[in-house]
Formats: structure tokens, sequence, C-alpha cells
């Protein structure tokens, strides 16, 4: 008996959720809120996942010692068998005391050995006291629920409220999941109505719990059965496709296109916010009790658009008459910050998408490159820069065996053995409630495990099915257009509003997935039927029996998971991507029309994106070659400056200072027209066929130029401060403001 196993399962879990959300969430810029909300939720989940293989070895273990007969009495520890044959010696076994006993009728010697013909249970190497599972599944599944039916769904709604106050973001929150509250409530009221009407029940404290219980399972199985029958299916399918570079390049391609959509609809509802932002902003100035609502708004731009819009804060003269009745009201300004809010999310989470997207599609078509190369070396457009011990490793020799040869037949590999698993759980799904013979395969597999008393293989086999289980759930979930709204993303990129989301539904899902799995195994004798089965995991015991609801506990639970199985084959012959596609929706069907313009398109796209990156890594690489040679502009103004502090000690800089004026005025009309030719270009529309000309005929503009104006304008500058330091008259910054010949703090006027 160790806490060992227990506690580094813990720990590893706890880490592993950590890791998670610093992967996907930003912890840096989410509230600490989201941050502890996130990390209980995804936590608690996963003990349920990876601690029950060690709930069932130990029921296992029980039963075993369950079927050993009871103790007997002294006295028939010391006669002999009725049946026992003279001058004979019996040796019996009790699996209790491990002693052994041998009877002789001559000697009369008795040793307590053990008095049936059970053999010994051996202990699990994870065993623990009987309370400590139990106290642990009271704190992880009602803190669970605790989360997913109040405190997710209402912190949910509260960040994306527009309200500007607690009050009206709490009344916001509350009004918004009303449709959770209210199916939820619709459930339990039904049960409590059907419980109440029957005479033989009564209702009482324990009986409410279980209603609520079985409300809760009754949500997630009726959503669960859905989920799973799809991911059986596409988990492998996409698998396989991940190993065809061709198909996999070309519905890339496709989604490049169908997401390119998205994110043109994305930026164009932003821009027409922000344009209403702007106008709201002009409308409502300084003064105004609403301008502190406006500033709210205002600071949930991103930064880069910013500059773009009127803060209001140009005009310091009092209201025009009748110029009051266009100010947004306060229920205008929530409307609009709510608008904003979601319009800065989708669009943040599009363009992570594309980001993604992209990369995606760059790798793709490097692979379909270097597969043509002779020398077996891999080349890459944008190539990645390792660093440490992966430096040496991941050499373009070996990153073409891996990509070009190994890794498609890994994935091939891998995908027969999905494929089986998947075979595997549909026909336990639908057959899991026969008791004899026993049809479930992970019955009869953990069945004969238990009776080699492999306990270890008990809870690697659970722990195995129960992870697959949640992938082929959580990957639906993500992949099916009604919840695009989330996307978890990696790199730091998932914004606070789906890793809520996230959590909510692992909390919600992952219980009546648990007990669906412990039907499978028949070890819910509810479910199997086997009234004769009285040791059932902790588990069971905390969630309970649906005795209370005998519709639900011997209909519902048992023959609804068979649905999985018209799910799985409606997803295997693609029935609901077809019927979309006949209603207009853009599907990856592969045999229409509309599926090779869309992957045309997307090439396009790609291309043009390929171009656009690598002129940006050019200039870059232009900017840095310019660096090296002559330095930073800081560095060269320095040592201008130290140049003609010497000249001036030798007394040659006031003869030199005309010639430079002139030519450094001659230089600077140079520069000003060609900023003001390419600032004419940048402000033209920025629609798609200006930018597509843009793409092919890329402007002749050197980014060193930049570096060059800069350092002249700032040669100009410094030579001009030294002329009007010595004129102390005609200065606007002079006179009764106390400034001197000094300019004026810098902010001061800026929004003049």
């Amino acid at each position: 008996m160790s806490v060992a196993p227990l506690a580094v399962e813990v720990i590893c879990v706890f880490c592993l959720a950590a890791y998670l959300l610093h992967k996907y969430g930003n912890i840096r810029r989410q509230h600490v809120l989201v941050t502890l909300a996130s990390l209980v939720a995804w936590y608690f989940s996963m003990i349920i996942i990876f601690i029950l293989p060690l709930d069932v070895s130990t029921t296992f273990y029980k039963i075993c010692l369950g079927s050993i007969q009871p103790p007997v009495t002294p006295a028939a520890i010391l006669s002999p068998p009725t049946n026992a044959t003279p001058h004979a010696n019996h040796t019996y076994t009790d699996a209790p005391s491990s002693i052994n006993t041998t009877v002789n009728d001559d000697q009369s010697l008795v040793r307590r050995d053990a008095l049936f013909d059970t053999p010994t249970c051996q202990v699990p190497w994870s065993y623990v006291q009987e309370h400590v599972l139990p106290n642990m599944w009271h704190v992880v599944y009602w803190t669970s629920q605790i989360l997913t039916w109040l405190i997710l769904p209402f912190m949910q709604s509260y960040a994306t409220s527009g309200d500007f106050t607690i009050q009206g973001k709490i009344k916001t929150a509350l009004i918004e999941n009303a449709i959770y509250y209210g199916s939820y409530l619709l459930i339990f009221g039904a049960l409590l109505i059907y419980v109440a009407a029957r005479p033989d029940l009564q209702i009482d404290g324990p009986r409410l719990k279980m209603i609520g219980i079985t409300a809760s399972n009754t949500w997630g199985l009726f959503l669960l059965v859905l989920l799973l029958g799809y991911g059986l299916v596409e988990v492998p399918r996409k698998c396989w496709t991940s190993s065809n570079r061709e198909q996999l390049l070309a519905y890339t391609r496709f989604q490049v296109a169908k997401l390119s959509t998205d994110k043109s609809d994305t930026e164009e509802t932003l821009e027409d916010i922000l344009e209403e932002v702007s106008k709201a902003s002009e409308a409502i100035r300084y003064n105004h009790p609403h301008r502190k609502y406006m500033d709210t708004i205002l600071r949930k731009v991103p930064e880069d658009m910013q500059g773009r819009l009127n803060r209001g804060m140009d005009d310091y003269e009092d209201y025009p008459d009748g110029r009051s009745a266009s100010i947004p009201s306060e229920k205008d300004l929530v409307a609009l910050h709510r608008k904003t809010i979601r319009a800065v999310t989708s669009q943040h989470r599009t363009q992570i998408q594309w980001d993604i997207l992209m990369e995606r599609a760059f790798g793709l078509e490097d692979i379909a490159e270097s597969e043509k190369c002779a020398d077996r070396r891999f080349r890459s457009t944008f190539p990645q820069h390792y660093t440490g011990i992966l430096k040496h490793i991941c050499t373009p020799t070996v990153e073409w065996y891996w990509k070009c040869l190994v890794r498609p037949w890994v994935l091939k590999v891998l995908t027969v053995i999905l494929a089986i698993f998947s075979f595997v759980v549909i026909w336990s799904e639908v057959t899991f409630f026969n008791k004899k013979p026993v049809l479930s395969l992970f019955a009869i597999f953990i069945n004969v495990a238990a009776q080699n008393y492999d306990y270890f293989y008990i809870e690697l086999a659970s722990c195995l099915t129960i992870t697959y289980l949640c992938v082929c759930v959580y990957f639906t979930v993500f992949r099916i257009r009604i919840f695009n709204y989330y996307y978890i993303a990696p790199y730091h990129q998932t914004d606070s509003n789906s890793l809520l989301f996230s959590g909510m539904l692992l909390c919600r899902l992952t219980p009546p997935l648990c007990l669906n799995f412990l039907g499978m195994i028949h070890l819910d004798k509810h479910v199997t039927g086997n009234e004769d089965q009285e040791i059932e995991t902790a588990y069971t015991s905390i969630m309970g029996h649906m005795d209370v609801i005998s519709f639900l506990s011997d209909g519902f639970y048992i023959y609804y998971p068979i649905l999985v199985i018209v799910v799985a084959l409606g997803t295997f012959f693609s029935v609901g991507n077809r019927c979309l596609g006949l209603l207009g929706f853009q599907q990856f069907i592969g045999d229409d029309d509309m599926t090779s313009d869309l992957i045309e398109e997307g090439k396009e796209m790609i291309k043009r994106e390929k171009r656009k990156r690598q002129r940006v890594e050019d200039g870059e690489a232009r900017r840095k070659s310019w660096r090296d040679r002559y330095g930073t502009t800081k560095d060269r103004v320095g040592s201008l400056q130290n140049r003609d502090a010497s000249d001036s000690d030798s007394g040659r800089g006031s003869m030199k200072s005309g010639a430079l004026y002139g030519k450094e005025s001659s230089l600077l009309h140079r520069i000003a027209s060609q900023l003001a030719k390419y600032s004419r270009v940048n402000d033209k529309d920025d629609s798609a066929q200006v930018e597509l000309l843009k793409d092919s005929e890329p402007l002749d503009y050197d980014d060193s130029l930049a570096e060059n104006e800069e350092f002249d304008r700032a040669k100009y500058t410094r030579s001009q401060a030294g002329r009007s330091s010595r004129q102390t008259t005609g200065s606007r910054w002079t006179g009764g403001r106390g400034y001197g010949s000094q300019a004026p703090p810098k902010g001061l006027f800026d929004d003049v």
C-alpha cells in the first residue's frame, strides 16, 4: 500500500494542465481570475481521466477479496474436514492469513493455512486506503460541476459584456446564460415532476441531489454521443489525410480560400465599427459625463488602429445649441462597446487562423519541392532556426528523410491503429449492455487482465481508452462550424473567452464520458443489469445510480449510446457535408466544381502571401546588412556630433556652416519629394485589386533610404539648432511662457 503513484499522477497532471494553459493562453495579458478558473477546470477534468484507472484497478482487487468466503470459526479450524481420508494430508488456502496448515491424523496438529481453494489476491501497486478516492471524487466532481454550470458561463458572459458597471455586467451575464440554465432547469424540473408524481417515492435531500446529477449527466450524454460519433471517424480520417501530402495540400488551399472570406468579413465589420466609434468619440467631448465610457471603448481598439480614431479632445469649447441631441446615450455606448469587443476578438481569431494556415501551406509546398531534389536535402522557403542540440540534429538531410519519407508511413500506421480503436469503441458502445455472453471488447480485455492480476495493464488500457474518447469528443467541438467562434491556438494566442469555453465543456462532458466507459467495461451494475455485483468503483458511489428515474437508468443510459453508430456511418459517407454543399455552403467534397475553384483560388492567395513575406524578409536582411556596415542612426549621429565638436574646437566649424546648410537644404527637398510620392501611394484605397497590383508590381523602394533620410534629417536639425541657438528673438517659445530658447514639454499639445 503506497500513496506514491497517486501523488505522482496528481503532480504530473497539474504540470500538464499548467503547461497547456501556458502554451495556449497568455498569462501575462489575461485576467488572473480567467487563468485560475481555466486552470482548475482543466486540471480537475484531467484528474478524472487519469485517476479513474486507479479506481478501476482497486475495484477489481475488492471484487477479488469479496469472492473469498468469510473466515470460519476456531472450532472449524481445529477439526479436520468431514470427508477427510485417514492418514491423508490436506492443504487449504486462506487469503487473509497466508499461513500453511497441515492436518495429520497421527499427530493431531493443525496449522492454519487456508480453508478455501480460492487463490490469494494480489494487492495493486497503486492501491491506497479506501477513504482517499471517495474524498477526492467528492472535491473534484462537485467543484467541476459548480464551475461548468455557474462560474465559467457567468465569467464568460461577464468578460464579453458591454456594460460599464459591475451591476450591468452581472445583469447581462444572467440574461445571456438563461438559455444554458434554462436547458438544465428544464430537465431538472421534468425529472422533479416525475418523481413527485410517483406515490412510492418521497422527495428528500439525497433524491434531490440525485435528480441534479441525473439532469447534468443527461444533458452531457445527449451531446456526448453526437460528438463522439463524429470524432471516431474524423480523427482517423484526418490522420490519413495528413499522410497524403497532395490531398492535404489541396485541403489546405481550400481552407485558405474559405478562411479569406471570413477574414475579409471580420475586417470589414471591424472597420465599420471603428467608424462608429470615431463618430461617437467626435460627438462626445472631453467635458461630457459619458466621456469615461468612450475612453473605455477606445482602450479596446487595437493599438495599430487607435491613431485613426478621433478622440474628441481637440475642442475645448462648449457644445453648440442642438448638438447634445446627436450625442449617443449610455445604452447606445453599451451596445457599441459590446460590438467592439466581439469585432476585435473575431478579427484577432481569424488573423491567428490565417497565420497558422499559411505556415502549414508553406511547409507543405516546401515538402512538395523538396521531394523532387536528387540530393535529398530539405529546402525551406522560410527556414526555422534551431538552437541547442536541435541545431545539430535537425539537419537538412534529416528533415528530408523525416518529412518526405518516414513521416507519411508513420501517419499511415497510426491511422490503422486509430481505425481499429474506433471500431472497438463503436462495437463496445453498441453491445456493452449485453451481459451473457459478454460482447463488449473492452470488458473482455480488462476481465482477462483482472483474472491474471495484471493491474498495470488494467490502468494503462483504461487510461488510453478514456483519453482516446476525450480526443474524439473535443476534436469535434473545435471542428464543427457552430462552435467556430471559439478557437484554441498555440503560442499564447488563445483569447480568454475560448479558454473559459474549453474549460466549461471539459467539466461538462467528462463525467458522463467516464460513466459511459465504466458501463463498457461492466463495472456499473445498473447499466449491465448485474444486481449480484455489490462492489463498484468509488467514482460510481459518488455519482450514484438513477434508480429514482427508472426510464433513464433502464432505457436512455443503456440504449441511447447505440446512436453512435448512426452518427459514425453518416460521417463516414460525408452525409452532412454533402447536404450543406447542396444548400450552398462551402464544403470540401472533392468531386464538385465549387471545391476545385476554391482550391485554385487558395493556391493564388498562398503565392501572394509568400511573395509578401519574402519582401519583408528581404527588407529585414538589407536593414541588417546596412546596420552591420554603417551602424545604427544613433551611432552615426553621435559620430557626426563628435566630428563637428572637434571641428569647432579647431575653428573650422563656422567656415563650413554655410556650405553644409546649402547642401543639406537641397538634400532635404529631394527627400521630401520622395516621401510625398510614397505617401500618395500608401494613401490610396486598399481594395483587393490595388493589393494585387502591389503584389505583382512592388515599389522599388530601398529600406536603407529610410535610414539615410533619418540620418540627414537629424544632421539638418542639429545644424538648425546651432543657428537658432544664437537667435534669441522671434522664437515661438520665448517670452512670457518661461521656456526660453528650449522646446516646449513633449506631449503638452499633442491633441491640438
